[in-house]
């Protein structure tokens, strides 16, 4: 990639797509690219540099972009493959290659230490930067999410040999990638619009693993349903939160505090404080402590960057917290996340009343999975509901989200609203502690709620 002068990104705004356009912006190479709107992400990146447009129209690529002989183009797979722009690339001649191409490129450049799992994969890839970075060892990283230590999804570090990688399994895109060591955090069936099967998806991750590379480590949650396929020499660890070779030990979980002991290995680590406290993280930590200490990271360091550890936007991502009504929104989008997500808030407020406002995230995951999204909105004292995101998929006939409203447990609270209606909704009822759970657009109602639960307060602050 030494010889490329320009990279063209179709699906700039991407997340995965911004943290590389941020690499090759580092590196002094011309950087553009389409997406369909803007957003935050995108304005962002336009401000530091990025030549991006939002008409799908091959006479707005800029001229910097129209040479083959130093041009590389990056896309998602979520741009469909009659894209304009996409179909000019190739017709050209140029270096086309998807997201996750490039990114096992810089996995076999340098030492990759990649987080791959149906969820928690971005929590742990974050925190597992961070303790990098805080240290002596230093890495490169390229987030699934914005960390709020950074503010952004990429971290250089030119001296470092290490890059901490997000490993996707969406399209299979973790297969390109040659990790040193990787962790595994759950293998929950999800993508079944692209694997077909459970099984599938298990093979997938199964053949995942068999990408370490030699001298190399794997790290895997137990009680993961498919047996790992190592290259000679890769060692094998497991982990848990009170069992396995890496697991917590005196957990004490209260006050808005959480603390363990962590037992590994590589050497014990005791007094380690999580900087975001909720439950969930104690198992996420382990993971990302593991592959800190394979990576040389020290006691002491891996102590001091748990506690600061800031979290990443829209995972566990407190906007209000009092002892009147707490507030805050996380990207669970799968039924095991949302079940994850909703017993860790629960543990760390037990006793007050839990509310969730719910998008669900495709209509394929609706219809796979709607009695499973149920059973996990179940846990909540009462659900709203809101129409489907799409995302890059046209409606399904019957698949709406009265599929889990009908399914959610007998005699709770439970409705189906409209997003515009939200803040007329918060305004106007009392709620205690209220989660915004999703992947999709209903984020972007989370700063008005903000404020008018915040102004709610005003009297009591």
């Amino acid at each position: 990639m030494k010889d490329i002068r320009s990279a063209y990104f179709i699906g700039a705004g991407g997340i995965g797509m911004s943290a590389l356009e941020r690499y090759f912006l580092s590196r002094g190479v011309v950087v553009g690219g389409y997406d369909r709107v803007p957003c935050e992400l995108t304005e962002r990146l336009r401000a530091e540099g990025a030549l991006i447009h939002y008409d799908e129209a091959v006479e707005l690529i800029p001229e910097a972009f129209k040479n083959p002989a130093h041009t590389l183009v990056v896309y998602t797979p979520a741009v469909p493959a009659d894209h304009k722009e996409l179909v000019w690339f190739r017709e050209q001649g140029f270096e086309v290659q998807k997201r996750a191409e490039v990114l096992g490129t810089l996995t076999r450049q340098m030492k990759g230490l990649c987080v791959a799992g149906t969820h928690g994969k971005t929590t742990t890839t974050a925190m597992t930067a961070h303790l990098l970075h805080e240290s002596r060892v230093g890495c490169n990283a390229f987030l699934g999410g914005i960390s709020k230590n950074y503010g952004t999804n990429y971290l250089v570090d030119a001296e470092s040999p290490y890059v901490v990688i997000e490993a996707d399994e969406f399209d299979r895109s973790f297969h390109h990638l040659r990790p040193y060591a990787s962790v595994v955090t759950s293998a929950d069936a999800d993508h079944l619009d692209i694997y077909g099967t459970e099984a599938a998806y298990l093979a997938s991750f199964r053949h995942y693993t068999s990408l370490v590379q030699p001298g190399g480590a794997l790290i895997v949650h137990k009680g993961l349903r498919f047996e790992p396929d190592l290259q000679p020499g890769v060692r094998i660890y497991d982990y848990a939160r009170t069992e396995g070779d890496f697991h917590a030990e005196n957990l004490r979980i209260g006050g808005g505090r959480i603390t363990f002991d962590f037992v590994s290995p590589l050497g014990n680590i005791s007094g380690i404080e999580l900087g975001v406290p909720v439950s969930i993280n104690v198992d996420n930590s382990i993971a990302a402590m593991a592959l800190a200490q394979i990576a040389g990271v020290g006691i002491d360091e891996i102590r001091a960057a748990m506690a600061s550890f800031g979290g990443v936007d829209r995972r566990f991502d407190f906007k209000l917290k009092t002892d009147r009504t707490v507030f805050l929104s996380d990207y669970a989008h799968h039924p095991e996340e949302l079940r994850q997500s909703i017993l860790s808030v629960r543990e760390v407020f037990n006793g007050r009343r839990l509310t969730g406002i719910f998008q669900p995230h495709l209509y394929t995951r609706t219809r796979d999975f709607y009695r499973e999204f149920a059973d996990s909105l179940s846990l909540l004292d009462e659900v709203l509901l809101t129409d489907i995101y799409p995302a890059r998929e046209e409606p399904l006939p019957g698949v709406t989200s009265r599929l889990i409203l009908d399914n959610l447990r007998a005699g709770m609270p439970k409705r189906l609203v409209r997003m515009e209606d939200l803040p007329g909704i918060v305004h106007d009822e009392d709620f205690d502690v209220l989660m915004v759970l999703g992947a999709g657009d209903l984020d972007n109602y989370v700063p008005e709620l903000t404020d008018i639960l915040r102004a709610k307060l005003e009297p009591n602050l």
